[in-house]
C-alpha cells in the first residue's frame, strides 16, 4: 500500500546548524513534499537549553529528554546535529534500536567509531547518512560512495577546513603573520575561541580517516591518521614557497600503495605549486581533488562550513533516507571489504623543504650535503644567503629534496641538528602536487 502518513523527523541538536536545518524543513516544505513524496514532518526538536528563543520552531516541539524522544514510537528519521561523542553515539543507538534511520553530521564520532555504527545500521536494516560530517556543503561522500563505487580510488588529496584556509590565505595574500590572521578569522567568525581543533589539524584529521574508508573500501580511525598542525607557519615559509612558485596549504593527503597492500593517512601543511587546482582555492572554501584509475582525476569545490551549506549536506541526506524509506530499501553501507592496514608516517614519500639556520662558514655546504647523502636523501636545489638583519656569521640554507620516506628525512634531520655549524632547523615542510 502507498504511504499516505508524513515521515516525522526528530532533530537531535539546534545549534547553528540545527536551526539551519529547521527552517529550511520548514520553508522547503512543500518541494520537500514533491521531491519525495509524502511530507516530512518535525516532530521534535531535543536541546540543552528550552528556555532559549529558536524562531520559526514551534516551542511546543521543544524538549530535555531526546531518548524519550527517540523512544516514543513514532518517529522514522533522526538529524543528529549534536556534535561530540556523547551523548550523540548514545542517542545514534537509540535511534537503530528503535528503528528509525539517521542522518549526522558528526565527523569526530565517525572518525572514532564509525565502524561500531556502521554495524548497528546495518542490523537493524536502517540508513546511517553523513554527507555534511565533510567539507560542508560539497557533494563529495555519496559521490565517492556511490558514483565512484565501480572505481578504484588512488589518491585524495584536499584542504578540508575553512578556518586553516582563511588562515594561510591570509598570510599569504597579505603578508601578515600568524597570529594577525587568526584574529581575523577569529572576528569575522571563521575561527572559534578556542580554535586548536582547526589549527592543530585535528578536525581535517577526523575528516580525513572518514574519507581514507571510503576511499579505500576499509576501516581507518582517526588514530590512525597522521597530524601536523599549522600554527608554525611564518612569513618566512612564505617567501620561500613564493620563491619555488609555490604556496602554502594545509592538505589531508590519504594515498594507496603502489602496491596495492597498504594505504596512508596525513594532515600537514604542505608547499603546492601554484598551477596545482588546490593553490587557488581562497578564504574559507574547501576543495577536494580525487584521483581515480577510470574517471581520472576530478575537483569538488566549495563552502566547506557555516550553518546553511551544512544544512543543505544534511538536508539532501534526509531526502535520500526518506526516499529508501518510502521504497522499503536502505542505501550503501560501510564499504570494508579490503581490510588493508594504514601505514605510519614514516613510510610515506615525498619531498620536502628544510630551512637552517647555520654558521656563515666555509665547508657547512659540504657538511650539510654529506648528512643528506648518508641518510639516502637526494638534494635537489640549495639556496645559502647571510640573515638580513646583518647578524654577523649566521645564514640561512634551505634545501629542498627529491621524493624521500619519511623516516629518511627524519633522521637526516635529527643527523643534521647535531652539527656544531648548524645552529638550528627553522621550519620543514612537505612539497605536495607536483
Amino acid at each position: 500500500m502507498m504511504r499516505t502518513r508524513p515521515l516525522k523527523v526528530a532533530l537531535l541538536g539546534c545549534g547553528v546548524v540545527g536551526s539551519e536545518v529547521a527552517r529550511i524543513m520548514t520553508t522547503h516544505a512543500d518541494d520537500l513534499t514533491a521531491r519525495i513524496g509524502v511530507p516530512v514532518e518535525l516532530a521534535g526538536v531535543a536541546v540543552r537549553r528550552p528556555s532559549k528563543v529558536r524562531e520559526g520552531i514551534d516551542p511546543a516541539l521543544v524538549t530535555t529528554d531526546a531518548t524519550a524522544l527517540l523512544k516514543r514510537g513514532d518517529i522514522d528519521i533522526a538529524i543528529e546535529v549534536i556534535g561530540g561523542i556523547e551523548p550523540a553515539r548514545t542517542l545514534i543507538t537509540t535511534a537503530f534500536e528503535n528503528g528509525i534511520s539517521v542522518v549526522s553530521a558528526n565527523k569526530a564520532l565517525l572518525a572514532q567509531d564509525g565502524a561500531s555504527l556502521h554495524a548497528a545500521a546495518e542490523a537493524a536494516g536502517l540508513d546511517l547518512y553523513y554527507e555534511a560530517a565533510v567539507a560542508g556543503a560539497i557533494p563529495l561522500v555519496r559521490p565517492m560512495r556511490e558514483s565512484l563505487a565501480g572505481d578504484k580510488i588512488n589518491r585524495v588529496m584536499g584542504i578540508v577546513n575553512g578556518t586553516t584556509n582563511f588562515i594561510l590565505d591570509k598570510m599569504d595574500s597579505t603578508g601578515a603573520g600568524y597570529q594577525e590572521a587568526l584574529d581575523e578569522a577569529t572576528a569575522l567568525g571563521y575561527a572559534e575561541a578556542d580554535p586548536t581543533a582547526d589549527v592543530e589539524g585535528y578536525d581535517a584529521a577526523a575528516k580525513a580517516a572518514i574519507l581514507a574508508g571510503i576511499a579505500f573500501h576499509t576501516r581507518a580511525r582517526l588514530d590512525d591518521v597522521y597530524r601536523e598542525g599549522m600554527t608554525e607557519v611564518s612569513a618566512a615559509d612564505f617567501a620561500s614557497a613564493k620563491r619555488m612558485g609555490c604556496t602554502i596549504k594545509l592538505l589531508a593527503i590519504l594515498e594507496r600503495a603502489q602496491d596495492g597492500e597498504s594505504v596512508t593517512a596525513r594532515v600537514h601543511p604542505a608547499m603546492i605549486p601554484l598551477s596545482h587546482p588546490l593553490a587557488s582555492v581562497r578564504e574559507a572554501y574547501n576543495a577536494v581533488f580525487v584521483e581515480a584509475e577510470a574517471a581520472g582525476r576530478l575537483m569538488f569545490y566549495g563552502p566547506g562550513a557555516g550553518g546553511a551549506p551544512t544544512a543543505s549536506a544534511v538536508l539532501g541526506d534526509l531526502v535520500a533516507v526518506c526516499r529508501n524509506k518510502l521504497a522499503e530499501a536502505k542505501g550503501p553501507g560501510e564499504s570494508a571489504y579490503t581490510r588493508l592496514p594504514v601505514s605510519p608516517i614514516g613510510e610515506v614519500v615525498t619531498r620536502y623543504h628544510i630551512s637552517l639556520d647555520v654558521a656563515d662558514k666555509p665547508g657547512v655546504l659540504a657538511q650539510v650535503a654529506t648528512v643528506f647523502s648518508e641518510h639516502g636523501v637526494s638534494i635537489d636545489t640549495v639556496r645559502q644567503q647571510g640573515h638580513q638583519d646583518g647578524g654577523g656569521d649566521g645564514a640561512s640554507l634551505v634545501v629542498v629534496t627529491h621524493r624521500a620516506p619519511d623516516a629518511a628525512l627524519s633522521g637526516t634531520v635529527a643527523a643534521l641538528r647535531k652539527l656544531d655549524t648548524v645552529r638550528g632547523v627553522a621550519s620543514i615542510m612537505r612539497v605536495e602536487g607536483e
